[in-house]
């Protein structure tokens, strides 16, 4: 049967999680909100940049003396050399004038094959605009050269004020367009009528954001504005307070309306990134709620384990008994059966002394996490905010998870067998192990080693184990440095393979190596950790008929080397 008090914890996370996970829903969705009202003025501010920055250009065109002389019929040769160099060095498409009736006279592509010269564009509205006396303005596909451009045009006046003709330049937005597309943001730019200009897929361009009418269209074609395209309706649909769904999926929509022209800028962005934090919050509270109810299994554990000792001292009794009777088979075999016995008990024993001295000490590690999961928790839920709580008890968890993981090693009896590795291979899966203590601390690791294999033979995951040691040690000692730095230095000579690791840190102070080799004894403040490392670090590195050395650098921090005998292949090779 389950637990009450079980059920009732596990229900009271569930709402919990509930309550953290709306309240983080709306606070992460309204910190998305205001990064897409930032882009969106980013956006807008570049399409008004690219719209008015020619705008001038034509106005001071429309009053160069060549474009004059050349409007009232003179010699256009010299004109367009003129704007074939004033289009190269602004960037532009095109510059081209245009007389009276609307034929091109001079253009900066007179020398190409899609040249505008002799070409008529009198049913141009921006031409009409300008011809009137204002300046026209106008985006449309090309009608010589079929690519879409963006028009601006002034009115050629001669020395009467008499209009002679009409100068227009033309700018392609392709790179605005490519810049959009290239960030992986869906951005539209539609014009008054509701036609996409620009957008960032392709699919999207010369679409409608709502049916035309046939007016409308028509006016379209007699402009020959957009030739050859449907002009059809784009697949979204606005969902109000901001929120539109575009190509089946729903967005955050943002629009900007103050544009030149009366156009638009529509914006679509994705809240995924909210719903994910706000379910990274919903799982510290789920995280938290566990860790409640691992102690609640740890409490009842250990009433079992009491039952158990019970049960194992009562089958102590039997066995004396049993013993006893035993003698009478033999001295021998009595004599055989207390040695293995002794020497059961004595590796027994030795262990059972060293985990009762760690029990002591998880006992005093643990009980000040378990202690600042619960202030924290009270805190949260009395200030309503656990938005800042996951990190808090991440940073807790891995403090109790580093403490169980140097239990294991005492705690398990089993030989494993030797094996022949690479000694370079075993220090890549330490640091690959240490990345992320080494990118949080910001530690510059330099790792020298030479090309040719470095063999040894051995556990391997013992002796990584020692190299995550001795990283961690080297990396916690510079955790407070102003440029951290830890170098790693494999070799081998001598028929012994060998691994140094050096700091820039606070060094060893005035503890030896031998002394920090006892167990519980550490150079970190109280509640950093518990002295195990080089201790099963030594045990490890005699297991495998080694050495461990460790020493001040001259340079400041420490040195560590460990050297390990080669395999005969090694020294085959060598």
């Amino acid at each position: 049967m389950v637990p009450r008090p079980f059920i009732i914890s596990l229900l009271a996370a569930i709402l919990v999680g509930v309550f953290v996970n709306r309240i983080s829903a709306v606070y992460f969705s309204a910190e998305e909100m205001d990064k897409a009202l930032g882009r969106l003025s980013l956006y807008r501010s570049s399409v008004v940049d690219e719209v008015e920055r020619y705008s001038h250009l034509t106005h001071i065109l429309a009053r160069d003396p060549f474009v004059i002389e050349a409007a009232d019929g003179g010699d256009t040769g010299a004109l367009n050399r003129r704007l074939e160099e004033f289009s190269h060095q602004a960037g532009l498409d095109a510059i081209y004038l245009m007389g009276e009736s609307g034929s091109t006279i001079a253009a900066s592509n007179h020398a190409t094959p899609a040249s505008f010269v002799g070409q008529n564009y009198a049913f141009r509205p921006y031409f009409k605009d300008a011809f009137a006396g204002g300046q026209g303005r106008f985006y449309a596909i090309g009608a010589t050269t079929g690519l879409p451009g963006y028009f601006i045009a002034d009115g050629v006046r001669g020395a009467d004020q008499a209009m002679l003709g009409v100068i227009a330049i033309k700018k392609s937005f392709d790179a605005l367009e490519e810049s959009w597309s290239n960030a992986g943001e869906q951005v539209i730019l539609a014009n008054a009528d509701g036609v996409i200009l620009l957008a960032s897929l392709p699919d999207w361009r010369y679409r409608v954001l709502s049916p035309l009418t046939e007016a409308k269209r028509q006016e379209i074609t007699e402009a020959r504005q957009f030739p050859r395209q449907p002009l059809e309706p784009l697949d979204w649909q606005s969902r109000g307070e901001m929120r539109a769904t575009i190509a089946g999926d729903e967005r955050l929509h943002l629009v900007a309306d103050d544009l030149p022209n009366g156009w638009q800028l529509h914006y679509f962005a994705s809240d995924d990134r909210a719903v994910t934090q706000s379910w990274l919050a919903t799982a510290g509270v789920v995280l938290l709620a566990g860790s409640l109810l691992i102690v609640f299994q740890v409490q009842r554990a250990r009433r079992i384990q009491r039952r158990l000792q019970r049960s194992e001292r009562e089958e102590v009794v039997l066995r004396e008994a049993n013993a006893k009777l035993a003698v009478e088979i033999g001295e021998r075999k009595a004599a055989e059966q207390r040695l293995r016995h002794a020497q059961s008990d004595l590796e027994r024993a030795s262990r059972l002394a060293a985990l009762g001295q760690l029990s002591a000490s998880v006992t005093h590690e643990l009980g000040q996490p378990i202690a600042a999961m619960r202030n924290h928790l009270a805190a949260a839920e009395l200030k309503g905010n656990t938005g800042a709580l996951s990190g808090s008890i991440a940073g807790l968890v891995d403090r109790m998870e580093g403490i169980t993981r140097q239990l294991k090693f005492f705690a398990s009896p089993e030989a494993e067998p030797f094996e022949a590795f690479d000694l370079r291979d075993a220090m890549q899966a330490a640091l690959a192990l240490m990345t992320p203590n080494i990118e949080e601390t910001g530690t510059d690791v330099v790792v020298d080693q030479p090309d040719s294999a470095i063999c040894v033979r051995g556990i391997r995951l013992r002796i990584e184990q020692v190299m995550t040691n001795v990283l961690r040690n080297a990396i916690d000692a510079v955790e407070d440095v102003s440029d951290p730095k830890v170098r790693v230095r494999i070799g081998a000579a001598s028929g012994e393979a060998w691994f140094e690791v050096e700091d820039n840190g606070h060094g060893l102070g005035p503890r030896t190596l031998q002394e920090l080799q006892e167990p519980f004894v550490t150079t970190r403040e109280s509640g950093q950790g518990m002295g195990l490392g080089l201790a099963i670090s030594a045990s490890i590195i005699k297991d495998h008929e080694g050495t461990m050395t460790g020493k001040n650098s001259a340079n400041g921090g420490a040195v560590f080397r460990v050297t390990i005998p080669v395999t005969e292949r090694n020294e085959d090779a060598a």
